[in-house]
């Protein structure tokens, strides 16, 4: 077994010595029962936009401090330690700024190491500790906590989580063997593999207590006095703490591996092979049934070692920092003192696109919104259904009463569209044919006010081309969500020559109050999301019509990661729609993008695969049989990947220096969030560049040094 007090860490301290050190300061507290309890508080110095953070100075002067502790508690000074953090937050975790830094496999284990040995002391003081999570606790947060041996926790706490997998790595100071030992494996997977891949869901307060991973919860307004009091119940014997969901031999022996294999089958499933902490984690969990800690942590330092030093860590934080700060200051957005109050929004058309429209516009911004086409049965059947999906809101309990009330009081329908001439905003969602989409505009547009934005929802056409008849071009702004609306966290928002600031910002804040990540492009066929996916397509299409069986053009991108193949997605945003962007990237640039008869024929197909279910290859395989135009001349899996690769690396450098978005960063974000590109990943071209397919497309990489792991920079 590892002896963790005979490691250097020196190495790794003076590594760090540019870090905010969050400090652990002592102060002793006299308990009612007799005896005094020394709390430590975690503060860094800095205000709430800056939590405590866990790097490896900090570790040191936490060990420094529980050392001494211990020697006071030997001597009989101290009956209890506890733990918390400065006002509102325990601790962020461990310092990823530090962390991502770690150039060698030697240093990230010198880190997992390091995190034991220090957090380990909380079970080593020689008298009880206790940690007074007073609000938010991630990651190395939850950790100090589950080192020490009991847990109160504010129920006001604004997040609480293991966020590690979502970050491509593992909860490696001691939470992968600890949590399924404390609340089951069920629970464990729950929060250490399941909910960092539902976008990094957070537990309430509640919920964490409910788990058992606290012991009991108090109100903030007076956290740390009942903190206290309680300790000093349980200190004294008077409190009792009971863990009803600590596991039994039972649930080791037949649960404990069921629940492993349940759940690795669903990753496989859901996400492939290619992300890679995952895995890991279930590896641990797996490993923790025999509930050996030191074992189980020597687990944890081999795979943070391995985690933090490769690929997928490293491109994980390039995402995480593009989502975090890039996306919240998107590149181009004009000053937001720009943008028009928006009180009143109109939606031209009543389809389904055009319905959660309204519903998304007045969930969001509680204004009215007007809806409108071509007949009042068309306006009834939008209406009835944005009011069916308000009553499901309210069924789940994410709309109260009133406010489903407000809501479905807020979107009105007309067939007169001179009532839309109060609007401050108008975004059409008709058929994607420019001349539908300019006559919808040569029609509303003397109705409404000079000041109001006009927005068009196109997923590929001009957006100048769609405004060329305006009487005024300059308040045109593309403005393209992604199916299904509510989910989907991006909008493209499109510049075309003519588009003035006011219009564009007003556009960006308009998307921010939606709940949405803007970036902008320029009027380009295809935009970012829909040029780079009609490669895929068009690549994929162009190996089916080779004669290459259908699975395997399906498994030849499993290497990326995406969340699912190329026929899958087609079949998810319609095989009409696919064959139309394709058309249209086909026309724009007939040079560079493969145009496939075999598309439009698959799309006239009747099959219960378009009819009724998705993902389902072997149906979709039958039907593409049932067209009889493929050649013989099957191509493998590694030539159809290597084949994408090429041509995305390619096309975005072409894009990039076309100016359709400031930087490959933008490219990134966009597929992140509009195409489900792997977040471990990093997005396309971090992983292009690592895959070699920049050097082979262009002579060059998108990123200098590539975002990669040790082992490649």
């Amino acid at each position: 077994m590892t002896d963790y007090s005979s490691i250097d860490f020196t190495p790794l301290i003076e590594a760090s010595d540019d870090e905010v050190i969050t400090e652990s300061f002592v102060r002793d507290v006299p308990l009612p029962s007799g005896g005094t309890l020394a709390l430590i508080t975690l503060d860094n110095g800095r205000d709430h936009t800056r939590p405590n953070t866990l790097g490896p100075r900090t570790l040191q002067s936490l060990a420094i401090v529980l050392d001494d502790l211990r020697r006071r508690a030997a001597a009989g000074e101290i009956v209890a330690v506890a733990v918390t953090g400065k006002p509102f937050i325990f601790a962020a975790g461990a310092d990823l700024s530090k962390v991502s830094t770690l150039a060698t496999e030697q240093n990230a284990r010198l880190m997992a190491q390091y995190g034991h040995f220090v957090l380990g002391k909380f079970g080593e003081l020689g008298v009880p500790s206790f940690a007074f999570v007073n609000g938010l606790a991630l990651g190395g947060a939850m950790e100090i906590a589950l080192h020490c041996t009991y847990r109160t926790l504010d129920s006001s706490a604004a997040a609480l989580a293991f966020p590690e997998v979502f970050l491509g790595i593992i909860p490696g100071w001691g939470g992968a063997t600890i949590v399924p030992n404390l609340i089951g494996i069920e629970q464990a997977l729950e929060v250490i593999v399941s909910n960092p891949l539902k976008n990094n869901r957070m537990l309430k307060p509640q919920q964490a207590l409910e788990m058992g991973l606290f012991d009991a919860m108090f109100g903030a307004a007076s956290f740390l006095e009942r903190s206290l009091a309680w300790a000093d119940g349980v200190l004294g014997g008077s409190i009792s703490v009971q863990r009803p969901h600590v596991p039994g031999k039972l649930e080791r022996l037949t649960k404990w591996p069921a629940a492993i294999k349940i759940a690795r089958d669903t990753l496989k499933a859901r996400l492939g092979t290619a992300t890679r902490a995952p895995y890991v984690a279930l590896d641990l969990l797996s490993a923790a049934k025999d509930n050996d800690l030191k074992r189980g942590f020597e687990c944890e330092d081999d795979a943070l070692a391995e985690l933090i030093s490769g690929d997928q860590f490293a491109a994980s934080i390039y995402a995480f920092d593009l989502v975090q700060k890039r996306a919240k200051r998107p590149a181009g957005a004009p000053d937001k003192a720009l943008a028009k109050p928006v009180l009143k929004v109109g939606v031209i058309g009543a389809g389904l696109m055009a319905s959660q429209f309204a519903l998304l516009f007045a969930r969001k911004l509680r204004v009215p919104v007007l809806i409108t086409d071509l007949d009042q049965s068309r306006v009834d059947k939008g209406l009835e259904y944005i009011r069916g999906e308000i009553a499901k809101l309210r069924d789940k309990g994410r709309l109260s009463a009133d406010d489903a009330n407000q809501i479905t009081e807020l979107v009105r329908g007309t067939t007169d569209k001179t009532q839309f001439s109060d609007c401050d905003w108008v975004i059409e969602a008709v058929f994607e044919e420019l001349g539908v989409k300019q006559q919808v505009f040569a029609e509303i547009e003397p109705i409404i006010s000079e000041t109001a934005v006009l927005a068009t929802n196109t997923s590929s056409l001009s957006v100048e081309e769609i405004g060329a008849n305006l009487a005024h071009p300059e308040r045109l702004v593309g403005f393209h969500f992604f199916n299904p609306v509510a989910v989907m966290p991006l909008i493209e928002v499109v510049r075309t020559p003519a588009t003035d600031d006011a219009s564009l910002s007003t556009a960006m804040v308009t998307a921010r109050k939606l709940g949405k990540n803007a970036v902008i492009t320029a009027d380009r066929p295809g935009f970012v999301v829909n040029r780079l996916l009609a490669k895929v397509m068009g690549e994929a299409a162009r190996a089916l019509d080779e004669g290459t069986p259908l699975p395997i053009v399906e498994r030849a991108l499993a290497p990326i990661g995406l969340p699912m193949g190329p026929f899958e997605l087609i079949d998810l945003v319609g095989w009409k729609v696919a064959a139309h962007v394709q058309d249209t990237m086909v026309h724009a640039f007939p040079d560079r993008f493969y145009a496939s008869e075999n598309l439009h024929r698959l799309a006239e197909v009747e099959t219960p695969l378009v009819k009724t279910k998705l993902g389902k290859v072997e149906e979709l395989s039958k039907a593409a049989k049932k067209t009889g135009v493929f050649g013989k001349h099957a191509v493998g899996e590694d030539e159809i990947l290597r084949r994408v690769e090429d041509e995305l690396a390619n096309e975005i450098r072409i894009m990039l220096d076309e100016g359709v978005v400031a930087a490959a960063e933008d490219i990134d974000l966009c597929l992140i969030f509009g195409a489900g590109w792997p977040f471990q990943a990093g997005g396309a071209t971090p992983y292009l560049d690592r895959s070699g397919a920049s050097e082979r497309a262009f002579g060059g990489t998108f990123h200098d040094p590539r975002i990669a792991g040790a082992h490649r920079s």
